[in-house]
């Protein structure tokens, strides 16, 4: 790892069917949930040249299958750390399977904590689980945001999440694609309610309200496959931010993840 770098971070893997987020730092190696197998978890790491038996710990942003479903495996395998607030516990203990007491450990949200040197904050979204909760990375008067799974974000929550270094921002759906899609009535309510998960359009403006001189890198996450395109997604959160004055390719730069392909690995 660079001395000159606080974080590396690579998104595994992002999307409705599963999403894992890797970040280290000179002391610590940690996935930010685990929502495909070990096996494929396992891969993707490979992809950045990574193992899992370097990791230290599992943080758990909430128990839906697309973010726990590697997480017992391969916290047995590999005697991991997993930790998630107690409401997530109580959703998620029986359908991960057995995890050694001692590797338990509740992180509450809102509040902080120190892993090695990093200081990970945690906040509280809008998203039907029993109590989903994402992280903003600290070290070095650097940050990272991690914003997917919710259906809004008030203004108390863009002030927890503003002026980071880099972001993972959900662009989860098209709006038109989504109304116009084969989903059920009431699926399509769902992910279009304050429970569900913000569209184009609103991480776009979500981006627009936080981001500040210190922001270079904005990753789009949590794309659905049936309802976005990566080229609306990019296109969308492009447009936003250069219409209200924002320097995209010059101060800043958006970038794809992928559902399958882990994103090279990148430094702040």
């Amino acid at each position: 790892m660079s001395q000159l770098s606080t974080f590396q971070i690579s998104i595994l893997a992002s999307g409705s069917s599963g999403n894992s987020l890797y970040i280290e730092t000179a002391k610590k190696k940690i996935l930010v949930d685990a929502g495909l197998s070990g096996k494929k978890i396992t891969s993707l790491l490979a992809e950045v040249g990574k193992k899992p038996e370097d990791l230290d710990a599992i943080l758990v942003t909430h128990e839906h299958r697309d973010h726990i479903h590697g997480v017992g495996v391969l916290a047995r395998k590999y005697k991991l750390d997993v930790y998630a607030n107690e409401k997530t516990w109580l959703a998620m203990d029986h359908l991960i399977g057995n995890v050694a007491v001692e590797q338990k450990h509740h992180f509450e949200m809102g509040k902080v904590l120190t892993l090695g040197d990093v200081d990970i904050e945690s906040f509280g979204v809008s998203h039907d689980a029993a109590a989903p909760q994402f992280y903003r990375f600290h070290k070095d008067n650097r940050s990272f945001v991690i914003l997917t799974d919710t259906g809004y974000c008030s203004d108390a929550l863009r002030g927890v999440i503003r002026g980071a270094d880099a972001y993972l921002m959900e662009s989860n759906h098209d709006l038109e694609m989504l109304r116009m899609g084969a989903y059920p009535w009431s699926l399509k309510q769902r992910i279009l309610g304050d429970h569900g998960h913000l569209s184009n359009e609103d991480g776009a403006l979500v981006m627009a309200d936080v981001l500040t001189d210190v922001t270079k890198r904005i990753y789009l996450g949590h794309l659905s496959r049936e309802n976005n395109l990566k080229e609306l997604a990019h296109l969308t959160m492009e447009s936003t931010l250069k219409e209200q004055g924002f320097g995209v390719g010059e101060a800043f730069e958006i970038y794809d993840t992928d559902p399958d392909q882990a994103s090279e690995l990148f430094s702040i």
